[in-house]
């Protein structure tokens, strides 16, 4: 089973730091660390717990919250009030992969994370990256869908490969490929259309039984 990613959150307010937590706790794949509430705990946790993504306000007691960003090498996502334009862009300079803007429903903080999962899913490995990856991993990360320059034959393929020799779920596929399960779902049923794959039925115990994807020999 893939180890969930590990998130470290910074707020000084322990109520909102709570909160996020709970958000990050309830999101599939992910699991919050202890929150901290300023910039000297966050450096210390930083070090020794190393999250995979941090979750960090903006203006703290002790410090600034995009200079920190700027100085750690995890990816973060910075979570502020501040909605002026000179704030904004020194934190996208800093090298943050998402700005969120206080207050928010949850569903936005959930939305920002499914899409770091997929974006980290499509970059992982030490392989060699493509145009065309780098292409899809900033679009779903900042949430624009599929870039123009990837074609459909070009995402059937990566589709294929992802499937390989076995079986799976379009669900599976999606995050293989760093695509929502909708397309995975729509380009599987395409394929299947075409018998270069087959469809399966798995059946649990209860419920709708799984539709399964292998490649035909």
């Amino acid at each position: 089973m893939t180890e969930p990613l590990r998130v470290l959150i910074l707020d000084d307010d322990f109520r909102v730091g709570q909160l996020h937590q709970a958000i990050v706790d309830d999101q599939p794949g992910f699991a919050a660390l202890d929150p901290v509430r300023s910039v000297t705990e966050a450096r210390d946790a930083l070090v020794s717990l190393r999250p995979d993504l941090l979750l960090a306000d903006v203006f703290l007691p002790d410090g600034d919250g995009i200079s920190l960003v700027r100085d750690t090498s995890v990816d973060a996502i910075l979570i502020s009030a501040a909605d002026d334009a000179p704030t904004v862009r020194r934190a996208l300079r800093s090298g943050a992969v998402g700005y969120l803007r206080k207050p928010f429903e949850g569903r936005a903080l959930t939305g920002l994370l499914e899409r770091y999962a997929r974006y980290r899913n499509l970059i992982a490995g030490e392989r060699p990256l493509r145009q065309e990856d780098v292409d899809r991993a900033l679009a779903i990360l900042h949430g624009s869908g599929e870039p123009v320059s990837v074609s459909r034959s070009a995402t059937e393929q990566l589709v294929l490969a992802a499937l390989g020799d076995g079986e799976a779920s379009a669900a599976e596929i999606g995050d293989r490929v760093g695509i929502s399960r909708a397309t995975a779902q729509r380009h599987l049923a395409a394929l299947a259309a075409r018998t270069v794959v087959e469809v399966r039925l798995r059946y649990g115990a209860t419920g709708r039984p799984e539709h399964r994807y292998a490649a035909r020999t």
